[in-house]
């Protein structure tokens, strides 16, 4: 039998890069072939399949900003990638991607599934970008593609704010290989052996600045130190977070990190009390389900996403967006209460190991491509 052929399309960085590799590297290659078109200014690393083969992979001019001559040249340039290697599924990733992989696929007469790692009108406080954003979202809804949401709370959002029918939108949970090793460090510790940590960009997305402002609040009851791992090139507001810090006399409470490798942020999670999400939305977050699978205990804020891994009371608590009192509760008791926070942390990973897992729940996405 032919082997099925997807194209996946995306700007692969963060956790939409993630995403793919984790597919890539467990999908059965004896019945599916996966090509890679992703942007000029992306990742570096090759894809590879699951015996350690390179994926092959194209280069277009996807990027993350809106810029009308480079997005009018993707559409070109993919249109004429998807010609030759006429593939029978396009899965489109994220918001650039999801709106080249429709619009080319209605061309070509190729099913499209699409996943948003989280709606980019979601990304905004601008009223007008947002319904600018929304209402793309809504024009490219149904037709020939397929909604695949990362989270039953995103699979919702799509159907009652997006538009799309409730029979082409289904779930696949994100998931992760489990964890068997805790590497050690490659760089520098240079932090206290007792802390909370949390993993995000300084951006609107993560909500870095309510989080300082929880730990300050946290801190004048019961001192912890904070950990804040992802603060990479594109971090629009860590020049607000540090001018924050430094507000709130917090410079020896707080550390924030560059982009590193997995296997440190494994290794800084793993010895950490617990971890902290004050994100305004998500798609499913891979941090906080990698915290599951290090049996790690989670205080998050109430978006989708959070809200689908983290069930309040059992593997840790969910608290309001903009509930700073909440959050420093929380964090307390969880502080406070080790009898409470071992019970937590044994939650936490019997809920990835029953839901989150890859190794078991890739056949069934391979299953949805195939219909």
């Amino acid at each position: 039998m032919a082997k099925l052929k997807i194209v996946h399309l995306l700007h692969s960085i963060g956790g939409v890069d993630v995403y793919l590799r984790l597919i890539l590297e467990n999908m059965n290659i004896d019945s599916f072939e996966n090509i890679v078109i992703h942007g000029t200014k992306d990742t570096i690393k090759p894809f590879f399949d699951k015996n350690g083969n390179k994926v092959k992979e194209y280069r277009v001019s996807i990027f993350r900003d809106i810029s009308i001559v480079d997005d009018i040249k993707s559409l070109f340039q993919t249109y004429k990638i998807l010609k030759k290697e006429k593939p029978n599924v396009i899965h489109a990733h994220s918001a650039k991607g999801g709106i080249v992989g429709r619009i080319t696929g209605r061309l070509l007469g190729i099913r499209v599934i699409y996943t948003p790692h989280a709606f980019s009108y979601l990304s905004t406080q601008n009223i007008l970008k947002r319904s600018f954003f929304l209402s793309i979202e809504k024009f490219l809804a149904n037709g020939n593609s397929l909604l695949l949401a990362t989270s039953r709370s995103e699979k919702k959002r799509a159907t009652e704010e997006v538009g799309y029918k409730p029979e082409n939108a289904i779930v696949f949970n994100n998931c992760i290989e489990p964890i068997t090793k805790i590497h050690p460090l490659t760089i520098p510790k240079t932090w206290p052996d007792e802390y909370i940590c949390t993993v995000g960009r300084p951006s609107y997305q993560k909500n870095i600045e309510q989080m300082i402002r929880v730990m300050h609040e946290v801190n004048k009851e019961n001192k912890i130190h904070l950990v804040i791992m992802g603060v990479g090139p594109v971090s629009g507001q860590l020049k607000s977070v540090k001018s924050l810090i430094q507000e709130l006399d917090m410079s020896n409470d707080v550390t924030l990190l560059d982009w590193t490798e997995r296997t440190d942020v494994f290794n800084i999670i793993s010895h950490s009390k617990f971890y902290l999400s004050t994100s305004r939305y998500e798609g499913m977050p891979y941090a906080v389900i990698e915290s599951l699978a290090l049996s790690k205990a989670c205080v998050v804020t109430n978006c989708d996403g959070n809200k689908d891994l983290i069930i309040d009371n059992h593997n840790g608590f969910v608290v309001g967006n903009e509930d700073i009192n909440g959050f420093k509760c929380r964090i307390l008791k969880l502080l406070d209460d080790k009898e409470l926070l071992d019970k937590f942390s044994k939650n936490a990973f019997h809920l990835y190991a029953e839901k989150h897992n890859i190794k078991k729940n890739i056949s069934e996405l391979e299953s949805i491509y195939l219909k």
